[in-house]
């Protein structure tokens, strides 16, 4: 069976879960189904059917079971959108209509992908003006306390998103040209091999970018995130688990310095710590979180069951439940198998990423299909980290799943770039290699 094949075949139960989604969320709040869940089922089959066909003329030989995957957190964040708010839901397929398209607009015109390698010192300067801009007087959003949005007139987006895509193309086209010189030219000191002094810049221009992502525009997230993808490119790239380790110690130590000097940063940390102390104050959002997810149980309470306000009220019982805390919303919905389902989901993403990873030939397409991959599972492992306490509670979007423009486009246009390395490099494996002709004496 064909590749494209066997998308469209995974493609058709992603629809009926979604059909049995909102078929279980009327249930719950009508005495009497109609056949809205079916119509909704079906406009998101013949759009993911659109976005099928357009694949299997672009790009035949991608690799086929990305895009049903990424289709299934859609569907599970559709429904949960729509359990929570029904306009909020209308705008989600929106902005997910709106994705497909810049998802296709990618691949028909970047086709050769390899020219944002000649690029990368402006696509670098964009991605950092992109995170500079919340701060800038005018444009700038701050979101409890971090500076995460920009608002344009009636369009409000959050940057980082795009910005990580930035980041990721600039580090995988450098550290493609400068790895041989920091394996070359690395030394053994104290059983520590460390990069060569002159070519250690990069990974200190790194390091600070992340510790003044943490301070100046207190985003938490993105800090970790940008600078854990750095530490996975790099170790592709040369191989040396030192490096790691040493990038490691230096954001541990940063992070430790600013915990203990800076105030907001110190009381995300202290929140992280013991919630119980302002259990009505800024520890509310986790402690709820946590609640809600033991109530959960294994089985969940079933769609449209769970509280996210207090009864006779419309003060929040689960804060952000939408955005920030919807994995929480998921546990205590569908229980810790269904809450384990969606982690299943994304670590199938993050496989299938490193799988084109390692089929790619040539070294930019190799760390640019490993930094996007990263990026986009280290994500996902900050916002479910921090809902389940595992670290600090970040502003951070669920990929696919929380509710965000900025965010689903994103990610999208992220897809699109995987999907573009994962057709060349199955093609290439896949094309029969020239015999060798005998050596005339």
């Amino acid at each position: 069976m064909s590749a494209r094949n066997r998308e469209l075949l995974a493609l058709i139960p992603v629809a009926a879960l979604l059909t049995a989604g909102f078929t279980a969320v009327f249930a719950q709040d009508n005495t009497q189904i109609g056949n809205l869940s079916l119509v909704y089922g079906a406009y998101f089959l013949a759009i993911c059917l659109a976005t099928h066909l357009f694949l299997r003329r672009a790009l035949p030989d991608a690799d086929p079971y990305l895009f049903p995957l990424v289709a299934l957190l859609s569907a599970v964040g559709l429904v949960m959108v729509y359990r929570i708010d029904e306009t909020l839901a209308r705008d989600q397929a929106n902005w997910f209509v709106l994705a497909l398209i810049l998802f296709a607009l990618t691949i028909h015109y970047l086709r050769d992908y390899e020219v944002l390698e000649r690029y990368r010192y402006t696509i670098a300067v964009i991605g950092i003006l992109l995170l500079l801009s919340p701060r800038l007087p005018g444009l700038g959003q701050q979101v409890n306390g971090a500076y995460l949005g920009v608002k344009l007139g009636p369009i409000s987006f959050q940057p980082a998103e795009f910005s990580k895509i930035c980041i990721v193309i600039f580090l995988a086209s450098y550290l493609r040209e400068h790895r041989e010189v920091l394996i070359v030219g690395a030394r053994r000191v104290a059983g520590v091999t460390l990069p060569p002094l002159k070519h250690f810049g990069p990974l200190l221009v790194v390091w600070g970018a992340s510790m003044f992502l943490l301070v100046f525009i207190r985003d938490l997230g993105s800090s970790l995130m940008f600078f854990a993808a750095f530490l996975a490119l790099l170790y592709v790239a040369t191989g040396r688990f030192s490096f790691v380790v040493i990038g490691m110690a230096m954001f541990l130590a940063g992070a430790w310095f600013f915990s203990t000097t800076v105030p907001h940063v110190q009381d995300r940390v202290d929140i992280w710590l013991d919630p119980y102390q302002t259990a009505n104050g800024t520890g509310y959002q986790i402690l709820q979180s946590i609640f809600a997810q033991a109530d959960g149980g294994l089985f969940g309470k079933g769609f449209a069951q769970g509280l996210i306000t207090i009864p006779g009220t419309n003060a929040a019982l689960l804060p952000a439940a939408q955005t920030d805390t919807i994995y929480a919303l998921i546990v205590n919905e569908l229980g810790l198998f269904g809450g384990c389902g969606v982690i299943l989901i994304y670590l199938l993403i993050a496989a299938r990423g490193f799988k084109i990873a390692l089929m790619a030939d040539d070294g930019f397409s190799k760390l640019l299909a490993a930094g996007l991959t990263s990026v986009f599972a280290i994500q996902a492992f900050v916002i479910i980290g921090g809902v389940t306490r595992v670290i600090p509670l970040t502003g951070v979007t669920l990929p696919f799943v929380s509710y965000g423009g900025s965010s689903i486009v994103a990610n999208f246009v992220l897809l699109a770039l995987l999907l573009l390395i994962s057709d060349r490099a199955r093609r290439e494996a896949g094309m029969p290699r020239p015999l060798s002709l005998p050596h005339e004496p």
